[in-house]
């Protein structure tokens, strides 16, 4: 996934959302896309309000993780959602346009960790995951919070509605994934790709 794919992604997740707030159209994927971007994928959209300098809150995330469906209709259909369906917020209103940033995480499949010593704080994000309940965590979360492997898999257990030592409980699933993570840096401005390991070691005083 290069950095070329990560802005056509976000500037499209953009657009899908821009379109549906203000026309109550649902845009389709353009013709003439990339291939690899017509493989079915799994990915995240996240929109931040710009609240000062250097300063946002989080005002929507969702996305899939499996891949149902082409990586850029995913990606429509998680920017849409994210805007109007995140249960912990009000739907985005037309007039907050100009004020948000948006953020495309590209997921790897999956895979079941043999031990929680395997979740490296940076690279992975996290599924937890036992019976009807299940969570997950993107990898950006934890480095943006500081936190350490067994505070990210606390919180991952808190996210999927258990207890937070869940993942001590040998019936308990966990899943790491890595992901590509693009975002603007200003609302509809130029679009870069996050270092999340070396982001967390700067953030947190590991460097």
């Amino acid at each position: 996934m290069s950095l070329d794919d990560g802005v056509y992604l976000v500037r499209l997740a953009r657009r899908a959302i821009e379109e549906y707030i203000s026309k109550n159209v649902k845009i389709e994927p353009d013709k003439g896309v990339d291939k690899k971007l017509l493989k079915n994928g799994m990915a995240f959209v996240t929109i931040d309000r710009v609240v000062g300098p250097q300063q946002k809150k989080l005002r929507g995330c969702i996305g899939f993780l499996q891949p149902v469906s082409s990586l850029v209709r995913v990606v429509i259909e998680s920017a849409i959602a994210a805007a109007t369906e995140d249960p912990r917020f009000p739907p985005l209103r037309p007039d907050e346009l100009n004020t948000i940033v948006i953020e495309v995480s590209v997921l790897s499949t999956p895979v079941p960790i043999k031990k929680p010593s395997d979740v490296i704080v940076g690279k992975h994000g996290i599924i937890v995951s036992r019976g009807w309940h299940t969570g997950t965590l993107l990898p950006q979360v934890p480095v943006e919070y500081c936190w350490d492997a067994e505070t990210f898999l606390a919180e991952g257990c808190l996210k999927a509605g258990l207890e937070p030592d869940c993942w001590l409980d040998t019936k308990t699933r966990i899943f790491v994934y890595e992901s590509k993570v693009f975002y603007e840096e200003t609302p509809r401005g130029t679009v870069k790709e996050r270092a999340l390991e070396q982001e967390f070691k700067q953030r947190c005083g590991l460097a």
